[in-house]
């Protein structure tokens, strides 16, 4: 991670992070499988679950279409 992001940023990586593996894991999804939903690569998923990334927002389109959710359900605060 950059050092030079301010910390409330990387709290929200965090928190998408947690948001999206709990739906996946509570739509009984392995991360590979969301991966082929999404047409993202596994390593990216498992980043962004991380905290480590920050999410395209065409990443964030393809993951609550295959979540069964809105974009703004994932990012709310």
């Amino acid at each position: 991670m950059p050092a030079d992001l301010p910390p409330w940023i990387l709290d929200h990586r965090r928190t998408l992070g947690d948001r999206i593996r709990d739906l996946r894991v509570w739509r009984n999804l392995t991360q590979e499988q969301l991966a082929s939903h999404t047409e993202i690569s596994r390593d990216t998923i498992q980043r962004i679950e991380g905290g480590r990334s920050d999410a395209r927002i065409s990443h964030l389109w393809r993951i609550a279409a295959a979540l069964d959710t809105t974009v703004a359900e994932l990012v709310r605060e």
